[in-house]
């Protein structure tokens, strides 16, 4: 059967800094699927928060940001070089603002509040209706995409993900101190497994893919095998 002829949902869950952005997104291009960044969604409000001053020094006006969600509009525009979706933020592509440590440090309290939780997980089910699609997040599978066919949750030792971090920092020129990156890490980590709505875990039918020691061929590999043997989906075809 050709992949095209079965379109799944797959949710694909997990820890900061494990990849699912980039795992996704190859899946996606490989099944001919749609894939959608529902962390880019949630650092584009943190992003607003702090331009609009929401997040500064003195604080979090968690008040002010639910105020102005409902003019908040938030959504994603294909980049016609590379062909992937790309965040845009009332309009304006701010793909390269979100990634920011300063956004790092300050989307996890963003993403416990209960009132954005709730308004871009309404945008994300609307985004999934038609199925194939390809969705990664921290709630994909337990919240947004329950019913998915195929749950992935992704994990690796915050040393290793730290270091990945910050060597994508440091490649885009950002002055950053290893520890400081892996505090973020460990801290995120505590907020997103302790926050009282959605809390980050893995659904009871999810797959688990530890990459803290794999090469990206070996993640293929791996999944390769997965949607061949259980879903009848070829991909990776030349």
């Amino acid at each position: 059967m050709n992949s095209r002829d079965k379109n799944i949902t797959i949710a694909v869950d997990g820890y900061s800094s494990c990849g699912k952005s980039t795992f996704a997104k190859t899946i996606a291009g490989k099944l001919g699927y749609v894939y959608i960044d529902s962390g880019a969604m949630y650092r584009a409000v943190t992003l607003h928060a702090i331009r609009k001053g929401y997040i500064n020094n003195n604080g979090f006006d968690k008040d002010a940001l639910i105020r102005d969600l409902s003019g908040l509009d938030i959504a994603f525009k294909k980049n016609k070089a590379t062909g992937e979706n790309e965040v845009t933020l009332n309009g304006y592509l701010v793909e390269g603002d979100i990634r920011s440590l300063e956004v790092s440090d300050n989307v996890s309290p963003v993403s416990k509040i209960p009132e954005v939780r709730n308004s871009l997980v309404d945008i994300q089910r609307k985004l999934g209706r038609e199925k194939g699609i390809v969705m990664d997040g921290r709630d994909i599978g337990t919240v947004v995409f329950p019913e998915a066919e195929l749950k992935i949750f992704m994990t690796a030792s915050p040393e290793v993900r730290a270091r990945r971090r910050y060597d994508e920092l440091k490649q885009k020129g950002e002055k950053v101190e290893f520890e400081a990156v892996l505090e973020n890490i460990n801290s995120r980590d505590y907020i997103d497994e302790h926050r009282e709505i959605s809390p980050l875990r893995k659904a009871d039918d999810a797959v688990v893919l530890d990459n803290s020691n794999l090469t990206p061929a070996e993640q293929w590999d791996w999944l390769e095998a997965l949607l061949k043997n259980k879903y009848d989906l070829a991909v990776f075809e030349a």
